[in-house]
């Protein structure tokens, strides 16, 4: 099958990327052909075999070229036009979309839809319903569903984006432009990594009933070693304020009996900095995050907006490590409240502590719940199982173009 990856960065920057990257991978490995469309930039891993590419769009750069940004936002003609050209020299079977919003801009969909390919999109963020892609309010500090059912509007008036009015204008503006051209409607599957993301997308947007399907997000399963379960919380995440961040503080001043050790940056990560029990540990990957995790007594996540389905939460299950995190978003569906660790709602810095507090002081309460964490390893979804799905899903949608 030929396969053409869209996503705007095309080198692992976040987990979209990476996502969309080892989704590649496989499938080259498999001996599909792959090509890959997004910006140019000299961080690229991937590429496609005629350099078409669209221009970087550096947002924190000084050139004179960032004042036409507002307008290629909203609609790129140029990423439109080169993805044209891919398109009529691939002739792929598929195009499977990602992150595009804003460096490609929706109107890569266009492109595909008039060669009359089928398009499959990966919904990472709430984008095609919240033109800040939360559904969170960063000025407010609060989730924000204002958009979902009601104007776009509202995100220029509440200043959803950074805060900024401009930013906001445009953010509003680009929603109602894709809602006028009908353009999410192109779309011939969109792939929801939670059945919470499947729902508020179809609350917002009930025209794509019967283009939707709930999918978890594969995990790259780390090796369960068995090891000695040691006092200790961790985190591991970017630390910014939806994350909790402020929460967490609030809970280890409250548990001064109890370890936090946290890996990762951003941020506000100085709302933790100073506190003795919190160790702070930076960035992590590989197998010093996996150690870090599996030897936990258990982990948080207790982000305060709506997480779409968290990698972080189906490593620490893999590893036989609880989870304490929100009863709401995504996260409610990874964790079975009592069986594989505690589902708080709503997470402030009394229930977080309340929550780590009591299990904390079970020691064979949280040892059961490690054993239960273990045993959901045989259903997860790997890589292997993941692309066979999203086979039988490029199926569907090619049959149903032809």
């Amino acid at each position: 099958m030929k396969i053409l990856m869209v996503n705007k960065f095309l080198y692992p920057r976040g987990g979209a990327d990476i996502y969309m990257l080892k989704l590649g991978a496989r499938f080259a490995e498999q001996g599909h052909q792959v090509e890959y469309f997004g910006m140019a930039d000299p961080q690229n891993t991937v590429t496609n075999s005629w350099g078409e590419y669209t221009r970087n769009m550096d947002f924190r750069g000084k050139s004179l070229d960032r004042f036409a940004y507002p307008f290629r936002i909203i609609y790129s003609g140029e990423a439109k036009a080169r993805l044209r050209k891919v398109l009529a020299l691939f002739r792929p079977d598929v195009v499977h979309m990602n992150n595009i919003n804003f460096q490609l801009t929706p109107s890569v969909i266009d492109a595909c839809h008039e060669w009359g390919i089928p398009v499959v999109q990966t919904v990472h963020d709430f984008q095609i319903i919240c033109p800040n892609h939360m559904l969170y309010n960063l000025k407010e500090l609060a989730v924000c569903e204002r958009c979902v059912k009601g104007s776009k509007w509202n995100c220029a008036k509440y200043k959803c984006i950074h805060g900024s009015l401009v930013k906001s204008v445009i953010g509003a503006l680009e929603a109602l432009l894709y809602l006028k051209k009908d353009t999410y409607r192109k779309v011939d599957r969109y792939i929801c990594p939670s059945r919470f993301m499947e729902k508020m997308l179809l609350s917002g947007r009930p025209d794509l009933a019967g283009r939707t399907c709930a999918v978890h997000n594969f995990i790259e399963m780390p090796d369960a070693e068995p090891c000695e379960k040691e006092p200790y919380v961790v985190m591991a995440c970017r630390l910014s304020r939806e994350k909790g961040i402020a929460c967490v503080r609030e809970a280890a001043l409250k548990l001064p009996h109890i370890r936090f050790r946290i890996a990762g940056s951003g941020p506000d990560g100085e709302l933790l900095e100073g506190i003795p029990n919190v160790e702070l540990l930076g960035f992590l990957s590989g197998r010093p995050l996996m150690n870090l995790i599996s030897r936990a007594a258990c982990m948080i996540v207790p982000s305060i907006w709506y997480e779409n389905c968290p990698l972080t939460i189906l490593e620490a299950h893999s590893l036989g490590t609880p989870v304490i995190t929100a009863g709401f978003g995504g996260m409610a569906e990874l964790v079975e409240d009592g069986v594989t660790g505690k589902l708080i709602s709503p997470v402030t810095g009394d229930t977080l502590a309340a929550a780590i507090d009591e299990l904390m002081g079970d020691p064979d309460r949280l040892a059961d719940m490690a054993e239960r964490c273990l045993e959901k390893r045989a259903g997860m979804i790997t890589i292997e199982k993941y692309t066979e799905m999203l086979m039988d899903i490029y199926a569907d949608v090619i049959g149903g173009k032809a």
